[in-house]
């Protein structure tokens, strides 16, 4: 089994990995100030997509051309075409030239075989499952066999852990080959309960004295889950962006959520806002849960736009705040570039742990638990310190591991 790294190689992003020229599992794009891609030449005639995040899914139409068969669950066929659609709307409307056409999110939907977790199939001599990841809803990990009987499984993004919006991996093979993602390696999330309260007493303190609590979240899982956790503490909350359709979709895969009652209540008792209705939202204690997650575009630029001189207000960041994101520019200098305008930010800025990922403790035990059942490989991706990740597997389970870099292809 021939393996090839296109991309995610010891970053966070662009996830893309080769299997035999054959077989690509995820073909996703970096964001930031310069987008980046996969590295291309690759001619897969099929692609299995571990879940819907740009980072995963976002160049998958670029391959359309090729006519490859494509593969994931149903929610994740939903919302990564939602969020296609979106990267369409987003470059007509700033004048850019999209890098996939609506031609191609044809193709892409006539390609597409939408298969469950459980549900083994077969595609171009290989046999294939996806199993639940965790992560967000419709999140799955690739267990791959090829016609010899050498198996592999690419993680994607996992949480084993619980969240309030679905529940943690649970459930993993026996498998020559691991391919694990790394985003946390070295970084123990705090206990989410603690977190969760620590959120809310501090939404409760800004809205105790009148502030405005802006909480950029990502449209997928993000959103969903502090509406959620919000709810819970009978706090009614605004929220506008992409999130609101995100959960649309969701509602139509209720089966892939962990408390569907709960989310749609969460929902029914948020105020959604969109285009003109925003003039109306009351910008005094309140709470505006919107997009975009790290601060890039979207409706939480009229919200900055409107309250970045108050200091009573407050900005809660849930997520990861890539490099070169005006999230991060936003926890490191408290600066914001915002419709062509340098914004100095009067709000508080606060950062909560609310990852969808497993940490340290989690990936490390997932890991032991392949390698005492007989895995021989282990490949590490998507994180900023994959070489340190590979080199504690070699050193503390005694199992060759590798972080591969760009373009690095290994035979295993």
């Amino acid at each position: 089994m021939e393996l090839e790294f296109k991309g995610a190689c010891r970053e966070v992003g662009r996830s893309a990995v080769l299997v035999d020229e054959k077989i690509m599992m995820d073909y996703g794009v970096s964001p930031g100030e310069e987008v980046k891609y996969p590295l291309n030449g690759s001619r897969p005639q099929a692609v299995l997509l571990s879940h819907a995040h740009i980072d995963h899914s976002g160049a998958i139409p670029n391959l359309m051309d090729l006519d490859p068969d494509v593969f994931m669950t149903p929610p994740t066929f939903d919302l990564s075409n939602m969020l296609a659609q979106d990267t369409l709307r987003i470059a007509e409307r700033e004048g850019e030239m999209p890098a996939f056409d609506s031609i191609d999110l044809t193709r892409f939907a006539h390609r597409t075989r939408q298969i469950d977790t459980g549900v083994p199939f077969h595609t171009h001599g290989y046999d294939v499952e996806f199993f639940d990841a965790g992560h967000i809803p419709g999140a799955a990990s690739i267990f791959l066999k090829d016609k010899e009987g050498k198996s592999l499984y690419y993680t994607g993004d996992i949480n084993t852990s619980d969240t309030r919006l679905v529940s943690g991996a649970v459930e993993f093979p026996n498998t020559d080959v691991l391919i694990t993602e790394s985003t946390y390696f070295g970084d123990d999330h705090p206990p989410r309960r603690e977190v969760e309260s620590q959120f809310i007493d501090s939404v409760m303190d800004t809205l105790d004295i009148g502030g405005t609590v802006i909480v950029p979240a990502f449209a997928i899982g993000r959103t969903q889950e502090i509406l959620m956790l919000l709810d819970a503490h009978g706090i009614r909350a605004y929220v506008d962006g992409m999130g609101v359709h995100a959960y649309k979709v969701m509602s139509k895969h209720m089966d892939y959520i962990r408390n569907p009652t709960h989310l749609k209540k969460a929902f029914d008792n948020a105020t959604e806002v969109s285009g003109r209705k925003r003039d109306s939202v009351h910008l005094e204690s309140s709470v505006i849960v919107t997009t975009a997650g790290m601060l890039n575009g979207g409706p939480v630029l009229y919200y900055l736009n409107k309250k970045y001189k108050d200091p009573k207000s407050k900005i809660i960041l849930t997520g990861y705040q890539v490099e070169g994101t005006n999230g991060r520019m936003a926890l490191d200098t408290g600066i914001i570039e915002n419709d062509g305008f340098i914004q100095h930010l009067k709000p508080k800025i606060e950062q909560y742990d609310f990852s969808a990922h497993s940490g340290d403790k989690e990936l490390k035990e997932m890991v032991k638990d392949f390698c005492d059942r007989g895995t021989e490989h282990v490949f590490t991706m998507h994180g900023d310190n994959c070489e340190g990740f590979a080199d504690w597997i070699t050193e503390e389970i005694g199992v060759k591991a590798y972080a591969p870099e760009l373009g690095e292809r290994f035979t295993v």
